[in-house]
């Protein structure tokens, strides 16, 4: 009988583990999710707020030179949309999401200098360190112990100062820069709100 009580007790102690675990896991998801869409909402808002500042000359010379051009992420294997995304693992979607962010420590050096309001220059340059840190529990959590087999991880992103190096004049620079870094944070929003979604118990998880 007193084993049979050990043993209850050792079972119970482990499903009250478990559950905390799953909980903080949880709350990390969301947390990082919150941050996400907090860059996304400042990027489009940087965005309309250097085009609304263009003169018309400017506007129709940008969106003839730029119909979306190259950003360091195109060289990053990623889904291309929900549906793609919705098929790939959680931990694969959770490692796109920490490169994406990752291409942007030292892009967010020129990205700040765009953005006029240096409150908002701080919020990106934190919440660009704390997603890659939150991203990385997570991974961690994914892994479970198990060795990372993946190196992409740990490897130099090719041309990783592109856009502190290209030739643009000034204006396409800085319209690419946030063009680009609105596109990104809209794919990392994309990905972890489906791994979050996927991991949810709430049968009514939508995207």
């Amino acid at each position: 009988m007193a084993r049979a009580l050990v043993l209850l007790s050792v079972v119970l102690v482990s499903l009250l583990v478990n559950q905390g675990r799953a909980s903080d896991n949880q709350r990390l998801f969301n947390n990082v999710v919150v941050r996400v869409q907090h860059l996304h909402q400042l990027a489009a808002k940087m965005i309309n707020d250097f085009d609304d500042n263009l003169l018309p000359e400017d506007r129709r010379l940008l969106s003839k030179t730029i119909p979306m051009s190259f950003c360091i992420s195109d060289y990053i294997e990623a889904p291309t949309g929900k549906d793609e995304a919705q098929r790939s693992s959680m931990l694969k979607l959770l490692r796109i999401s920490f490169r994406l962010i990752e291409s942007w420590e030292l892009a967010s050096q020129i990205l700040s200098r765009t953005v006029s309001n240096s409150l908002t220059a701080n919020q990106i340059n934190e919440k660009l360190a704390d997603l890659k840190m939150g991203i990385s529990v997570l991974i961690k959590g994914c892994l479970d112990g198990q060795p990372n087999m993946d190196d992409n991880d740990s490897l130099p992103l090719p041309f990783e100062d592109f856009y502190l190096t290209t030739e643009d004049n000034d204006l396409t620079k800085n319209f690419r820069l946030l063009a680009c870094f609105k596109k990104d944070m809209h794919k990392v929003e994309t990905y972890l709100r489906v791994a979050n979604c996927r991991r949810s118990l709430d049968s009514n998880c939508t995207l």
